[in-house]
């Protein structure tokens, strides 16, 4: 089954689109080829989407798993041809697009959908996609250039990108505020993406992995579309903590959009528990560990977190390593640099990466130990920026002013201490930097993962056997100085970490990586190189793919329907024997019956959860009062509030019974005493549980105790998520250690703690009711059961085994019914606390109907 319901653009966000659309050019268009070239109008795209929605409950024809792998950009150079005519197309060896296939199995087919890196005319884009997809197998997305400008340089790199690395738009001039139209350029954008994904798609066949921060509004539009796509995203850069995150005006939109993914990958486990943390906050998700998994439960759907920090291409690197010029650049650099000690720094020309800090640390080194005055060297390459704008012309200008200052204060004609690489080095030229670096320093003050420090370790192991006297004929050693805000620190153990922004700490920590013995280094390198070596980029998606099969196993077994509009959508997996209870069946079976037993929760069954006033309506009595009416039935509310508010609330209905407390107090009709199910009525536990809830109380704010006849129950749902969920787990482990020898159970629930005697539930509840209905010779033949939380799926699980313990009878109609379309053990549900009273009332005028039949006196034959 799949959801019909669908919203262009205008839909996930205001504004208008019309600057936004190509022009006549593309209007002309109507319907979009299987490999689209032709940049299309938004009213286009929409109608288009509307046409071709697919449903993924029709198998495809293809059996064979593919992938199909989308970023930003294809992991292909495209050149124009010296004489104009054409392009020439090769594989970007550097991409971990393409490196990421030597872990994914020989047979499994691999697709790439993203962008070219170069601006291609409309008339060039269908001869250009064809050969792509021919060749490459690669399927080019084509932006227009201002849908380009805002998607990347916009939305991407002024806002995504800043605040990721943890910086606020506290000014316009600095980190930029956030700017709406920027946003539905990224939205139009991904939508784009995922047409072009839709095309070459096989929803039931294909695995789709999505790539980085640019493609986070993705998986809505795919999932949209097919409900059973098995779907998983990696995000490449850090995750930043909520309290950053949630500054960010479309937070919710971005959450919601990646948990339509099965597996989220985050490079360390601090950006997947700032993730959580966010979930937690923002959208009320608790996550669960089982059996070493991470998982988020979401409408039924188990969303996995994994945590793999990605690795380097061991073959590429080792490779490049045999280049026949290597070997004379490194004898090059030994000249050029004999008798000096080489520290070295390889970074993007970006305001994260601390260039300059390490620039500070470096000088302050020299300063404080001056013996590595005409002795050390920091050689820094600088890649080419990828971004622009004010702030990084200002660090640039910064770099600069440094190097010169330190190069006068401690160099001389034939000594400067620092030089400054700015211009793109080769792969051979930064491996020969690599092979004759003492040290490595990184001083990045925010990254996703940097890579910088692996190469450098493979480097240093260089090639055995690579030519006499050579590096690796000796003993391998190197050093690691790091920030410890990136994402490749926890997995250096023996590298020295820094806190970058101190800059004399960060000075230490480089005079220490140069100073010390040869055998420390080379114990560190031996460390270092297992781990590098073993968890390469290979290692990295084998163990993605292999979790995005475990978490999508059993799509296929389950029911799943679409809802929501916008980025609101969500799919509901449910069991396939899960369905909406059809009124006119109920009807049915209720008037076949002649012994029925009415179980019906109260709180967000028969009033709505967020309600004030949770008094009963006039509606709700008058419906129990007519069913309580009919002989043959017996209804009962069963809650977990209190007998005394309870008895009150339904004092108009006589014949009603109440189950107060889950049960521990029972009650068969309005004039009866109340009576006990549980055999226990020592209540001195409780002296020893309320001081332990009162302590979490005083240093938990938000939270506060609930004290019922027969139970304790500790509420945190007004107090801080992360820390209100570890109070009670504490708590909970607190009380089950006093409370171990007392008859009572803990239990933990939602925003909840409760302590109440043992054997009291809601199940319970059911079967004593149903055994008593059996003493009277009234054995049920009817049962509908309703409830909407976790403590009614005690109530759910009692009657689905009645049948095999004589407690009704054996062609019993037995509807267990849930409130809300949700996993649970009950085998129906019902939308809202409307259809409930809706149904009930249903009910209702049948037994009307019926006792109105039965008072009609025929005459007997022998009066007529």
């Amino acid at each position: 089954m799949m959801s019909r319901s669908y919203t262009n653009l205008l839909d996930l966000a205001s504004g208008n689109f019309a600057a936004l659309s190509v022009g006549s050019q593309g209007a002309s268009r109507r319907r979009m080829p299987r490999v689209m070239t032709m940049p299309g109008a938004l009213a286009e795209l929409d109608e288009e989407d509307r046409a071709g929605s697919v449903s993924s409950d029709v198998p495809s024809s293809i059996a064979q798993d593919r992938i199909i792998i989308v970023a930003n950009q294809l992991p292909v150079r495209a050149k124009r041809r010296p004489d104009g005519r054409g392009w020439s197309f090769s594989w970007d060896e550097d991409s971990l697009l393409l490196q990421l296939k030597d872990g994914l199995p020989d047979d499994m087919e691999v697709l790439y959908v993203g962008s070219l890196r170069v601006d291609v005319e409309v008339h060039e884009q269908d001869d250009i996609a064809q050969a792509l997809l021919e060749r490459f197998k690669c399927v080019p997305a084509f932006l227009p250039a201002d849908l380009l400008e805002k998607f990347y340089h916009g939305f991407c790199k002024q806002q995504l990108w800043p605040l990721f690395h943890y910086m606020l738009p506290f000014s316009a001039d600095h980190g930029g505020r956030f700017d709406r139209s920027l946003w539905e350029s990224y939205v139009l954008a991904n939508k784009l993406f995922s047409q072009k994904v839709i095309e070459v798609l096989n929803p039931e066949d294909d695995y789709v992995w999505i790539h980085d921060y640019h493609l986070m509004a993705l998986p809505t539009f795919l999932r949209r579309r097919f409900n059973r796509l098995r779907m998983g995203f990696f995000l490449h850069s850090p995750f930043p903590s909520s309290e950053i995150y949630r500054t960010l005006p479309v937070r919710e939109e971005i959450l919601k959009a990646l948990l339509n993914c099965d597996l989220i990958g985050f490079h360390t486990f601090d950006y997947a528990r700032h993730f959580l943390s966010c979930c937690s906050r923002m959208l009320g998700l608790e996550y669960q560990s089982k059996r070493g998994y991470i998982g988020l439960d979401y409408y039924g759907r188990s969303v996995g977190i994994k945590i793999m920090p990605v690795g380097i291409h061991m073959g590429q690197l080792q490779s490049a390593l045999q280049l026949p010029d290597k070997d004379w650049r490194v004898n090059e650099l030994r000249q050029q640099f004999e008798g000096k000690t080489v520290l070295l720094g390889v970074d993007d020309m970006d305001i994260f990466k601390g260039i300059n800090l390490k620039l500070l640390a470096f000088e302050h080194m020299l300063r404080l130990h001056p013996k590595w005055k005409g002795r050390a060297v920091l050689v820094q390459i600088a890649n080419p920026a990828r971004g622009r704008g004010r702030d990084l012309e200002e660090i640039q200008a910064e770099i600069q002013e440094s190097c010169r200052r330190i190069n006068e204060e401690f160099g001389n004609s034939e000594y400067s201490p620092v030089v400054f690489i700015d211009r793109p080095v080769s792969i051979v030229e930064r491996i020969a930097f690599y092979t004759i670096a003492e040290c490595v320093v990184v001083t990045a003050v925010r990254d996703g993962m940097n890579l910088t420090p692996y190469e450098y370790i493979v480097c240093r192991q260089g090639i055995a056997g690579s030519g006499p006297g050579s590096e690796a004929d000796g003993p391998r050693k190197s050093m690691l100085v790091v920030s410890e805000f990136i994402g490749c620190s926890p997995s250096l153990s023996g590298a020295i970490r820094v806190n970058p922004w101190n800059i004399e700490s960060t000075a230490e920590a480089m005079n220490e990586a140069v100073s010390l013995s040869d055998a420390e280094k080379q114990l560190r390198h031996e460390k270092h190189y297992r781990y590098v070596s073993t968890h390469d980029v290979a290692y990295w998606s084998r163990s993605f793919l292999q979790d995005m099969e475990r978490t999508c196993r059993d799509h296929f077994k389950r029911r799943c329907w679409g809802f929501g509009l916008g980025f609101g959508f969500r799919v509901v997996a449910l069991d396939p024997n899960f369905r909406k209870l059809n009124v006119d069946t109920i009807v049915m079976a209720y008037e076949r019956a002649k012994n029925r037993a009415i179980l019906l929760d109260y709180d967000g069954t028969m009033v709505p959860q967020l309600s004030i006033n949770k008094t009963p309506s006039a509606e709700v009595i008058r419906t129990i009062n007519t069913l309580c009416a009919d002989k043959k039935n017996v209804v009962f509310i069963v809650s977990g509030r209190g007998r005394n508010i309870l008895g009150k609330w339904f004092s108009p209905c006589e014949k009603l019974g109440i189950a107060a407390e889950h049960g521990y107090f029972l009650r068969w009709t309005g004039d009866q005493e109340w009576e006990t199910c549980s055999q226990s009525s020592d209540f001195e536990w409780m002296q020893i549980a309320e001081p332990v809830m009162k302590l979490y109380t005083e240093s938990t704010d938000g939270s506060s105790i609930e004290a019922k006849e027969s139970a304790l129950v500790w509420h945190h749902q007004d107090a801080d998520p992360g820390f209100g969920s570890s109070q009670a787990k504490e708590m909970l482990d607190h009380l089950e250690s006093v409370l171990a020898n007392e008859p009572v159970s803990v239990k933990s629930g939602q925003f909840i703690v409760e302590v109440k005697p043992q054997g009291v539930s809601k199940g319970s509840v059911a079967e004593k009711i149903l055994s008593s209905m059996v003493e009277n010779g009234r054995q049920a033949d009817f049962v509908l059961c309703i409830g909407d939380d976790r403590s009614d799926e005690d109530m759910f699980e009692g009657i689905a085994g009645i049948m095999t313990r004589n407690l009704v009878a054996p062609s019993t109609s037995l509807f267990a019914c849930t409130v809300g379309q949700k996993p649970s053990k009950a085998k129906y549900y019902l939308d809202d606390t409307t259809d409930v009273i809706s149904m009930l009332g249903a009910l209702a005028e049948a037994s009307g109907s019926s006792s109105s039949t039965e008072g009609i006196i025929e005459p007997s034959p022998t009066e007529s």
